[in-house]
């Protein structure tokens, strides 16, 4: 469901005269549906250099990037936003909405994207929220007024509300008290029983080993190290 063939990454510092810095070179994994595989190595060694690539948000320099039979690594915009409304999910550590916009719709906007009636939307979007201990009192409210946790709640609720057949999860449980942990490891055991692929970042090793069926270590995708 998720492939990287020889994928490699520069980045250009046109502020530093223009230097090329070489951050990641043949990186090849591959993500089957139903597994979760977990990307590994110390801070800056490219882990979500590699997600963002996936994403679409970076250009591979070098090799090939596919989701779901689309090879994000060539393809035009509109078919990028067409992979993310439909097959390709994204939590990431950080959540990115307009202010104003009621918590319960900001969940329920990926299913009125593809269609669904707004009534059904929020009613499924209300449902997580309630799953995910957001009290119903605090729906109406924009989600930028909320705590850290919150919040990361919020972007996990918007996350799983469609089933994708592919998810991104940049530490999904950081924040979390252990009880909302609990939920959200429920959630990606569902998503993985359904047959979505899952490739994340785990910094917590109790998730790592409940949920991860592999970890791909990205320190041997650095230059020196396949140069050596």
């Amino acid at each position: 469901m998720i492939i990287a063939e020889n994928v490699a990454k520069e980045f250009t510092l046109h502020n530093q005269g223009g230097t090329v810095l070489r951050v990641m070179e043949g990186a090849s994994l591959a993500v089957a549906p139903g597994e979760c595989v977990a990307l590994t190595g110390a801070s800056g060694a490219g882990k979500s250099t590699l997600m963002r690539m996936i994403w679409g948000n970076y250009r591979t320099d070098a090799g090939r990037i596919v989701v779901g039979g689309v090879d994000v690594s060539r393809a035009e915009p509109r078919q990028i936003i067409a992979l993310r409304r439909a097959t390709l999910g994204y939590v990431s550590q950080f959540l990115r909405v307009l202010p104003r916009v009621p918590t319960l719709r900001v969940v329920a906007e990926p299913l009125m994207a593809l269609g669904l009636p707004e009534a059904e939307a929020t009613e499924r979007a209300g449902v997580l929220l309630a799953r995910l201990r957001i009290a119903e009192s605090l729906w109406g409210l924009s989600p930028t007024t909320f705590s850290g946790g919150e919040q990361q709640r919020v972007n996990i609720a918007r996350g799983f509300v469609h089933p994708y057949p592919a998810l991104l999860l940049d530490e999904p449980t950081a924040s979390l008290d252990a009880a909302n942990r609990d939920t959200v490891m429920e959630l990606i055991e569902e998503a993985k029983g359904r047959g979505c692929a899952i490739l994340g970042i785990f910094h917590d090793e109790g998730a790592r080993a409940r949920l991860c069926d592999r970890l791909v270590d990205v320190t041997g995708f650095r230059p020196e190290t396949v140069a050596a």
